[in-house]
C-alpha cells in the first residue's frame, strides 16, 4: 500500500497532454470527478514562456552550449531546442532508456502539464477512409475496427474547439468538414509553385497547411483566455496569447472551470491497480517525483494518456498473478507494433525571381502536399505513401547576419531582402510490425523506481524505397518551379541515412485497437478488451500511422472515447 491515498474520483487520467486534456475536458463537462495526473511540474507561462524575450536576453545569445549538448544529447537535436526552450525538454541523463543492438531510436520528451502540446508543430490533418482501410487491403497489421464515418463528427468537434485554420480543399485523401478558421495566406512564390505543380502533375495538390493557430477566435475560445495568432512564429517558446492549441490553454482550462477536475502534478505513475476478483482497474500507483512519497489514487475507471511509450511501460509493469505479462495484455501485443513516421527525404533551393514581392510577418505555417503515391499515382517497390511539408519565403536580414562585412555597406546589404528560399520535406508512413517494440529492462530502473524502456525498432525496405521516391519527387518539384542551387537527399537514401526511428516525434501503436482480442489491446472505443473500465486514447491506440501528423486524430478519438466511457458509467456498465 502507498503512504498516501487519494480517493473519491470517478476517473483518473494519467497524462495531461494532447489526448489527456481532451479526456479530462469531456469527462468533467459530463459531471464526473476527475483526477488528472502529470509526472512533470505545472508550467507558469509568465515564468516558463519566452516568446517575448530577445536572443540577447538569453545566455549564449540563445545558441546551444556545449553543456546543453552534454545534458540534453538527444533532446538538443530537435529544431525547437534552444536556451529559451530547454525548460520544456527532459534531461536525457535523468530519464534514460536503452536501444536493442542494431537500433537507433530517438525519444523526444517533455515532462510538464501540457506535455508535448506545448512544443508541437500544430499541423492538423484528418485520416481518411483510405487510411482506415489500408491494413485490411494490403495485409499489414490488423484491420482498424473503425472507419472514417465513425470519426467524422468527432473530427468536426475537435477542429471547432481547438481552432484549426485552413481550407476545404476537396481532397479525398485529406478530408475536411467545413469547420476551419480562415487560413494563413500563401506567399506569392508558393501560389505560383502551386500552379506549376498542379499543371505538371494533375494528380498532386499543394495547399496551405492546416494549423492549430487561431486566426479568428470564437467566443468559446476567447472565454478560455485564448487570443488570435500574431504571426510571430515563436510558437515553440510557448504562446502567451494562447493562440495555438495546447491542453494548457484549451482543454484543461475547460475542464477546470467545471469545478470537477483535480490536477496532480509531479506524480510518476508506475502501475494500474487491478482487482482480479472484479476484473476492474481500481486506480493507479506511483511516486511523487519531488518527495519520493508513494501514492495511490483510486477511481472507478482509468484512462491512460501518458503517451505511447510510457503507457505501454505502465501496463507492462502492472503485473499480477492473474496477469503475469502485464495488465490488459492477454494478446501479448502491449508494447509491440511500435510505429511512427519516417523522414530523410528533403530538397532545398533558391529562386531568383519575384524580386518585386515580399511577405509580411512570420507565418507559423507552411504548405502541404498530401499523399499521392499509391493513391493517384503508383509507387514502385513500396506500399502506402508520404506527404510533404514545406514553403517558400524570402530571405531577410536574419538569414544574412553571419555574412562577412562591416559598416554602412554591410548594413545596406542586409537591409535589402535576399532571394527566395524554397524547401520540401516528407513524412512517410511506417508499416506496423510486431517485431518493432518497447520492453522493460530486466534490472535497470530510473530514479523513481520504474524499469527503463528498451526500444527495438527497425526500418524495412518499404520505408527505404518510399523515402527514396519522396526525395526524388521533392527534387523534381523544386526544379519544376525553376529553383537553382537545388540540393536534396535524392540518391543517398539507405536504412542508415533515414531519420532515426522516433525522430518524427510521432510514436504510436503499442496498445493498438482492433476487432480481435487475440491480436489487439483495445476495442473500437479505446476500451481494453481485457479490463472493461480501462481506456487508452494516446497515440498507443493507433493501428496504423498513415503519413499525416497524428495529433488531430488523437483529439477526435479521445473525445469519442471519453464520451463513450461517460455513457458506460452513467448506465452502470463500468
Amino acid at each position: 500500500m502507498g503512504d498516501l491515498i487519494m480517493a473519491d474520483f470517478d476517473f483518473v487520467v494519467v497524462g495531461s497532454g494532447m489526448s489527456g486534456g481532451w479526456v479530462a475536458k469531456e469527462l468533467c463537462e459530463r459531471g464526473f470527478k476527475v483526477a488528472v495526473v502529470e509526472r512533470g511540474r505545472d508550467l507558469v507561462p509568465e515564468e516558463d514562456y519566452t516568446d517575448f524575450l530577445n536572443p540577447w536576453e538569453m545566455e549564449h545569445l540563445n545558441w546551444k552550449s556545449s553543456q546543453d549538448r552534454e545534458d540534453y544529447p538527444i533532446q538538443s537535436e530537435v529544431y525547437a531546442f534552444h536556451s529559451y526552450t530547454k525548460q520544456f525538454w527532459v534531461k536525457d541523463g535523468e530519464h534514460p532508456y536503452e536501444t536493442a543492438p542494431g537500433t537507433r531510436y530517438k525519444w523526444r520528451r517533455g515532462h510538464h502539464v501540457g506535455g508535448r502540446s506545448i512544443m508541437w508543430a500544430r499541423q492538423s490533418y484528418r485520416m481518411s477512409e483510405i487510411d482506415f482501410q489500408a491494413n485490411a487491403k494490403d495485409g499489414y497489421g490488423v484491420d482498424w475496427p473503425v472507419r472514417y464515418d465513425d470519426l467524422k463528427e468527432w473530427y468536426d468537434y475537435a477542429e471547432t474547439f481547438a481552432g484549426i485554420s485552413g481550407n476545404d480543399d476537396g481532397i479525398e485523401v485529406l478530408p475536411s468538414g467545413g469547420t476551419f478558421q480562415p487560413p494563413h495566406e500563401m506567399t506569392h512564390l508558393e501560389k505560383e509553385w502551386k500552379k506549376v505543380i498542379e499543371a505538371k502533375w494533375p494528380t498532386r495538390k499543394m495547399i496551405i497547411g492546416r494549423a492549430a493557430n487561431l486566426t479568428q477566435p470564437t467566443e468559446e475560445q476567447l472565454s478560455l483566455g485564448r487570443g488570435q495568432c500574431q504571426a510571430r512564429d515563436h510558437c515553440f517558446r510557448g504562446c502567451s496569447f494562447g493562440a495555438y492549441f495546447s491542453s494548457k490553454h484549451a482543454t484543461l482550462p475547460a475542464a477546470e472551470r467545471t469545478g470537477n477536475m483535480t490536477l496532480i502534478a509531479d506524480m510518476a505513475i508506475h502501475e494500474v491497480i487491478y482487482d482480479a476478483d472484479t476484473n476492474r482497474a481500481t486506480g493507479v500507483r506511483g511516486v511523487n517525483t519531488k518527495t519520493m512519497e508513494a501514492t495511490e489514487i483510486t477511481a472507478r475507471a482509468v484512462f491512460l494518456n501518458a503517451s505511447t511509450i510510457p503507457t505501454a511501460m505502465i501496463l507492462l509493469n502492472s503485473k499480477s498473478e492473474s496477469m503475469p505479462n502485464g495488465l490488459a495484455n492477454s494478446s501479448g501485443h502491449v508494447g509491440h507494433n511500435l510505429i511512427g513516421h519516417v523522414g530523410g527525404a528533403w530538397a532545398r533551393g533558391t529562386h531568383t525571381g519575384f524580386q518585386d514581392s515580399h511577405h509580411f510577418g512570420r507565418r507559423p505555417n507552411g504548405i502541404y502536399i498530401p499523399r499521392y503515391r499509391n493513391h493517384t499515382e503508383t509507387g514502385e517497390g513500396y506500399l502506402r505513401g508520404f506527404g510533404f511539408q514545406g514553403g517558400a519565403t524570402r530571405m531577410t536580414w536574419g538569414g544574412r547576419a553571419n555574412e562577412a562585412g562591416i559598416g554602412a555597406d554591410m548594413k545596406d546589404r542586409i537591409r535589402t531582402p535576399g532571394p527566395w528560399r524554397m524547401w520540401l520535406g516528407a513524412f512517410g508512413e511506417t508499416m506496423p510490425r510486431f517485431e518493432n517494440k518497447v520492453t522493460l529492462h530486466s534490472s535497470k530502473t530510473d530514479k523513481w523506481g520504474l524499469p527503463i524502456p528498451v526500444m527495438d525498432c527497425r526500418y524495412t525496405d518499404n520505408e527505404v524505397n518510399a523515402v527514396s521516391q519522396a526525395a526524388e519527387d521533392a527534387k523534381e518539384m523544386m526544379e519544376a518551379m525553376g529553383a537553382v542551387d537545388v540540393i536534396s537527399s535524392a540518391g543517398s537514401i539507405t536504412k542508415d541515412t533515414l531519420g532515426a526511428p522516433g525522430n518524427g516525434i510521432h510514436e504510436m501503436g503499442t496498445c493498438r485497437m482492433g476487432q480481435d482480442p487475440a491480436t489487439s489491446v483495445l476495442n473500437k472505443w479505446n476500451q481494453s478488451h481485457d479490463v472493461p473500465n480501462l481506456f487508452v486514447s494516446d497515440g498507443s491506440f493507433m493501428t496504423s500511422a498513415a503519413c499525416q501528423n497524428p495529433s488531430l486524430t488523437y483529439m477526435a478519438f479521445s473525445a469519442r472515447a471519453a464520451n463513450h466511457a461517460a455513457d458506460l458509467m452513467e448506465s452502470g456498465a463500468i
